[in-house]
Order: C-alpha cells, then sequence, then structure tokens
C-alpha cells in the first residue's frame, strides 16, 4: 500500500489538506456560535446579536460547502488519476510479459486486478484524501474545543472513547479476515465465468450446461455468503455508533442539567458541547470504517504490486538490424543447436535442431501432437528464449536483438485465429499501418478470402465482432492470413494456420503463398503432408527430437519411419500422398 500512496501527488495532498482544514475550522466554530446565540442573545433578549451571529453562521456554512466541494473534487480526480495510471500499468506490464508469467497469474486473475482491484485502490486513496485527514483533524479539535467548555465533563470521554475503541476493534478484527477473501472469492467467479463464455460451444455439446451452472452457482453462493457475513458485521459500526453516542449524550445532559442547576455552566455551553461529542465520536467512526476498509485495499495493492513486479524473462537485447542486413537479398533463419525446455520440466520440449533457411526458401516443421512444433515458431517469434544454441536472424542471435526489431522482420499467424472487434481494413492496418486498399485487397487474394470480402455489403469496412465470431473458422483464418501477407515481411510464420481450411482452398491459398512470395523465407508448421509436401526443407519431430530432415521425396526415399507413419495415416482417411 505505500508503494502505491506514493503515486499520491504532493500538491493534491496538500490541497485536500487546506480544503479539510477550512470546513473543519468552520464547522467547529458553529457549535460555539449556537452557544454565544443561546447564552447571549436569546438569554438577554439581543435580536440584533441573534442575527448577526447567525449571518456569520450562514457563511461559514456557505465556506464548508465549497471546501468539501473542492476537497471532493481534488481527492475524485487524484484518486483517479492514480487508478488510471495502473490500469494502463498494468495493461503495458501485462502486454510485455513472456507467456510464462502471463499463466503463473492467470488470465481471469489479471482482469481482475485490472479492474476490481484498481477500483479498491481508487476508492480507498479517495477516502485517504478525505477521511483519514478530516476525522484526526476534526476529533482533536472537537476534544480541545470541549475540554475548554468544561473539562469536568470532558472527563466523561475517557469512558465512552475507549469503548467505543474496544466495540469497534471487535467488529472490525471479525470483518477484515472476510474481506481478505472476498479477492479471491472474486477471482474464483471471474475465472468460472471466463471458462463458460470461452467454452460455451464445448460445454453444451457435451452436456454439460447443467455441471457448470451448478458449478458456478457454488462460487456466487460462496462469495455471497462471504460478503453477507463481511456486511452483516460492519452494518453493526452504525449501531454501536449511535449506542454509545445516546450513552454518552445522556451522561453529559444528566450531569450538565446539574451544572446548570447550580449554575456552574449556561446553558448554551451544554448545546455546544453535545455537539461537539457527537463530533468527536463520529470522527472515530470515520477512522473505524477507514480500518475497516484498509485491510481489503492492502490486499488489492499488493495484488496489483505482484503484477507490476513481475519481469519477464524475455529481455531486450541492444543490438539493432543495419540497413545492410533487412535488405530482402540477405534474410536469412538458421537454428544452430538449439534446445528449450520448460521452466521445471523433466525433459526439452524441443532438442539440439538445427537448419540454415534463405530468401526464397520454404520450411515445414512437421510431428505428432506435442512434438514441439509450436515451439519452433515460438522460438523465431522469440515469444521464448532457446535454453541452448540460438535463433539467428539475418546474422544476429535474436537474443540481442530488440524484441521490436525481431517483430518487424516477422510475420504470425498463430493456430488460434484471433481478430480484433472493427472492421476487417482496421484488422488488416494490424498489420501495415499505412497499407492502400490496393494492397489489402491483393493480400486478401492471395489469402483465398477476396471473394467472400467482397461478397459482403460493406465490403474491407465489414464489422468484426469481438473473436471475429461472425466469421466462420476458415474465413477467420484466411482474413489472419491475409494479415500477415499484408505486411511483407523478411519472414512468414504459419503455425498450423491452414487447419481450418479444405483440401482444395488449402493447396490454391499455398500455391498462391509461394508465388507471390518470392522474397522471403516461410516456415509451415502443419500436420498434414499435403500442406508441407512442397517446401523446400522439412523437419519432422518426434518427442522434441529431430528424426528426419529433407524435403519430401528424400523423406519418402530413405522411408523416415515417423514421416511415412503420418502419411500413410492420411493416405487412409484419403487425403492422399
Amino acid at each position: 500500500m505505500l508503494k502505491l500512496l506514493k503515486r499520491i501527488s504532493w500538491k493534491a495532498a496538500v490541497g485536500s489538506i487546506l480544503f479539510i482544514v477550512i470546513q473543519v475550522f468552520s464547522e467547529l466554530n458553529l457549535p460555539n456560535m449556537t452557544s454565544n446565540i443561546i447564552n447571549k442573545g436569546i438569554a438577554t433578549g439581543d435580536v440584533q446579536f441573534i442575527w448577526r451571529t447567525g449571518g456569520v453562521m450562514l457563511l461559514l456554512t456557505l465556506i464548508t460547502i465549497i471546501a468539501a466541494i473542492c476537497g471532493v473534487y481534488i481527492s475524485a480526480r487524484e484518486s483517479q488519476r492514480v487508478g488510471r495510471e495502473l490500469r494502463s500499468e498494468i495493461y503495458t506490464k501485462v502486454m510485455s510479459l513472456s507467456k510464462d508469467k502471463i499463466d503463473t497469474v492467470g488470465q481471469a486473475s489479471l482482469i481482475t486486478r485490472s479492474t476490481n482491484d484498481v477500483e479498491q485502490i481508487q476508492f480507498i486513496f479517495m477516502m485517504l484524501l478525505r477521511m483519514m485527514m478530516f476525522a484526526p483533524i476534526m476529533g482533536i479539535g472537537a476534544a480541545v474545543l470541549s475540554y475548554t467548555l468544561s473539562p469536568d465533563l470532558a472527563s466523561i470521554f475517557f469512558i465512552s472513547v475507549p469503548v467505543l475503541i474496544v466495540l469497534l476493534a471487535v467488529i472490525m478484527g471479525s470483518a477484515i479476515p472476510l474481506f481478505r477473501k472476498m479477492q479471491e472469492k472474486t477471482d474464483r467467479l471471474n475465472l468460472i465465468f471466463r471458462e463458460g463464455l470461452t467454452g460455451v460451444r464445448v460445454i453444451r455439446a457435451f452436456n454439460k450446461s447443467n455441471y457448470e451452472e451448478s458449478r458456478f452457482k457454488d462460487a456466487n453462493a460462496d462469495y455471497m455468503q462471504n460478503n453477507v457475513k463481511a456486511m452483516t458485521i460492519t452494518s453493526l459500526l452504525m449501531p454501536v455508533l449511535t449506542l454509545v453516542l445516546s450513552a454518552t449524550n445522556i451522561a453529559i445532559i444528566l450531569i450538565g442539567g446539574e451544572y446548570i442547576a447550580i449554575g456552574a455552566m449556561p446553558v448554551g455551553n451544554l448545546v455546544a458541547f453535545i455537539n461537539y461529542s457527537a463530533m468527536l465520536l463520529f470522527s472515530f467512526m470515520m477512522l473505524s470504517m477507514m480500518l475497516t476498509m484498509l485491510p481489503q485495499a492492502q490486499v488489492s495493492a499488493a495484488r496489483i504490486n505482484e503484477v507490476l513486479d513481475l519481469e519477464s524473462t524475455i529481455v531486450d537485447g541492444t543490438d539493432r538490424f543495419s540497413e545492410e542486413s533487412i535488405k530482402l537479398e540477405q534474410t536469412q533463419l538458421r537454428f544452430d543447436n538449439v534446445t528449450y525446455s520448460f521452466p521445471e520440466a523433466e525433459r526439452p520440449v524441443l532438442q539440439d535442431l538445427n537448419f540454415d533457411m534463405k530468401k526464397g526458401q520454404t520450411l515445414a516443421i512437421i510431428g505428432g501432437t506435442g512434438s514441439g512444433k509450436s515451439t519452433v515458431a515460438n522460438l523465431i517469434m522469440r515469444f521464448y528464449d532457446a535454453s541452448k544454441g540460438g535463433v539467428y536472424i539475418n546474422g544476429k542471435n535474436v537474443r540481442d536483438l530488440t524484441q521490436h526489431d525481431v517483430h518487424e522482420r516477422v510475420s504470425y499467424v498463430p493456430q488460434k485465429a484471433n481478430l480484433f472487434s472493427g472492421t476487417i481494413r482496421s484488422n488488416m492496418l494490424d498489420g501495415k499501418e499505412n497499407a492502400t486498399d490496393e494492397e489489402i485487397w491483393h493480400a486478401l487474394e492471395i489469402a483465398q478470402a477476396k471473394d467472400f470480402v467482397e461478397s459482403l455489403e460493406a465490403g474491407l469496412d465489414h464489422v468484426v465482432e469481438q473473436g471475429g465470431t461472425n466469421f466462420s473458422g476458415g474465413q477467420r483464418q484466411r482474413l489472419c492470413i491475409a494479415r500477415a501477407v499484408v505486411k511483407e515481411p523478411s519472414i512468414y510464420v504459419f503455425d498450423d494456420s491452414f487447419s481450418a481450411l479444405d483440401f482444395k482452398t488449402d493447396a490454391a491459398l499455398r500455391k498462391a503463398l509461394l508465388n507471390e512470395i518470392t522474397d522471403a523465407i516461410v516456415v509451415i508448421v502443419a500436420q498434414r503432408i499435403s500442406t508441407v509436401r512442397d517446401a523446400d526443407l522439412i523437419v519432422v519431430l518426434e518427442n522434441g527430437e529431430v528424426v528426419g530432415q529433407g524435403n519430401h521425396d528424400q523423406l519418402v526415399a530413405e522411408n523416415n519411419e515417423t514421416y511415412m507413419e503420418i502419411m500413410n495415416s492420411q493416405f487412409r482417411e484419403g487425403e492422399g500422398r
């Protein structure tokens, strides 16, 4: 929490304190003036004094209102500014993190931390700039002024205040653990809800709707019960304050009445003392409420700091591509004895991979599920760093380059087709922000997407819903491929990007790619023999190890066991040789 508190501007803190002092000064003077009206105005029948003092009270009330408005504005603006910065920093941090770090925290938890947790910090900062400063100043001022009115009556506070503190401590001690659990249960709710949304088709296909609804209801009920307990306990704060305040006022009136009866205290002083008593006890109430909120905010602060303190395992190098090295004729991709292991894994997921590709060549990676095919694509994009050996682009180790330089030279199409909400044009411009319509249509033609885009009434301005759900799987893949093509990079990486395409479209698309993309290296990760058979080099993987390397004819001639098993299985299924 202290780490986040440093984000509050000193100007905002000083401004807030200034307006609080003005507000408290004005409010503390009102009971004293009420006392004077009773003692000097009503008792003596001095109407002019009553009007004059009443006018001053109205002016102080107006000053109090203005100071309160200014104070609230400053605290609200500052807390929202801090919240905006935190959300921005969390988003930027997450975007820069390596995949393994994101998986460590979890996507559902990251969403909660950037929304619910930040809102908690915003609220507590606003309260800190108001209540946490207002309550002590008001309480101290009320205590001092009540003591000046009657030191004997002020001794009542030595009983009521400790009683109030003990009761509040019991209430807060019971509520705080429940507030700490609240964020964890919010994470759980978000996780189940997100899984239900993303996996709704699978859930329906396996008739698991009732099970998932039951799972969500259980988590929701658990969250509700926790919150009901917490709110029930904290709801006792106001009755406790009212009880102590009422008992204190009764004692003040009883003892004060005796003082008035013997002439030791004017009636107006007793009225003012009762008001100061209410201010003092209410200050304790505000502080107790703040102390109740602080543990929950502390949990949120710790969760936010945990994300902001994460360090990506992928660290930018300082080297840059020279003008000569980025020329298309210099394009080169080389894996030099590359091995990769996931953290704490028992064995490498990819081991001793070597190849050297140049401009105009096509590399294909094929193998069974879990053989390490996608890891090759991730290493080229530098989503992972090789545990051993090196990945070289244009003669430079990607570890020594900035991620920006690597991603500028490589165009990537992932296994899962990802489209962003907007239009087809806006998605294409993600690949190349200054692409012309002519370049976009050309990329769509290569990706075999031109026909269906032309059939849309709005064409390139056709709306793309979140995740591209208003397109079929094959259409989404072709649009993602077009987005990669429009970028015109030095290296294309297709990570099993043709799986949703029929064989005719797959063949037409690969033919167009190879005919049009002659000045770049193409890397294709696939499971179909028909997709990889025309590649200049095919790397066959099994359990992370290279078990075959060569073109299609060479692998067939060598009777490579793994490659032949894949080909024969697909031949039997009618895919052909």
